[in-house]
């Protein structure tokens, strides 16, 4: 009985270390590629950097921004297990959540005082250098959808 335990134990053990080993590495330095990326008539920002830390569960996103309506730099911190949580962008109340589905992460994104959610599904490349940032807005003016193309760097 003790050996069908240890084995049942080790089983859950390395099937959890292979879920692990299979998810996307998002970590690094990404710079935003203009010619495949669509602002849906949005204005685009001139030039733009995304980079990762992707600790599990921790997330952290760095973006750099110039050349647009949106000039600076910003960093939003979640955790990958899909619990809320807290921040502050330029003073102004922001929460978020993100969760893995599949071998996309999915962060959302809530700036409730302006009305306004982001749903940014991002993927990876099949050789991993490309990321993919499909971002879903709702506000009061409508919805929209972006697609922004990062180049690892």
């Amino acid at each position: 009985m003790r050996h069908i335990l240890l084995a049942a134990f080790a089983m859950i053990a390395t099937s959890g270390l292979s879920a692990a080993a299979d998810q996307p590495k998002f970590s690094g330095e990404w710079k935003m590629n203009p010619s495949k990326s669509n602002y849906a008539g949005f204005p685009a920002p001139a030039s733009m950097t995304r980079k990762i830390e992707l600790t599990e569960p921790s997330l952290v996103i760095v973006e750099n921004q110039s050349g647009g309506p949106s000039d600076g730099t910003t960093t939003r911190t979640y955790t990958t297990d899909g619990k809320s949580s807290a921040f502050e962008i330029n003073g102004t109340p922001i929460t978020g959540s993100a969760a893995w589905d599949g071998a996309a992460l999915i962060v959302n994104t809530s700036v409730e005082s302006v009305g306004l959610t982001f749903k940014d599904r991002m993927s990876l490349s099949a050789d991993g250098k490309e990321l993919t940032s499909v971002v879903q807005i709702a506000s009061q003016q409508g919805p929209a959808e972006l697609t922004i193309v990062f180049d690892r760097q």
